[in-house]
């Protein structure tokens, strides 16, 4: 069986690499919610996270048109 940890930071990799191949920016923003979801999870559990500050900001810059329209 796979721990929590291993699940969050694979799930979290994987929609990362899902939101990098989003067509739409609507769908580059669901996956990056996906991704924050997960990193919220191994953050309650005191585990390291897998990504960067520099990657989750490039990933947010590359949605930001769309998040700022959602936030509105």
């Amino acid at each position: 069986m796979e721990s929590d940890i291993r699940y969050y930071r694979r799930r979290a990799y994987e929609e990362m690499a899902a939101a990098s191949r989003a067509v739409t920016e609507a769908a580059r923003f669901r996956r990056l919610q996906l991704v924050e979801t997960y990193l919220q999870h191994l953050k309650a559990l005191k585990a390291p996270l897998p990504f960067s500050d520099a990657e989750m900001a490039q990933a947010h810059r590359t949605a930001g048109a769309y998040c700022f329209r959602e936030m509105a």
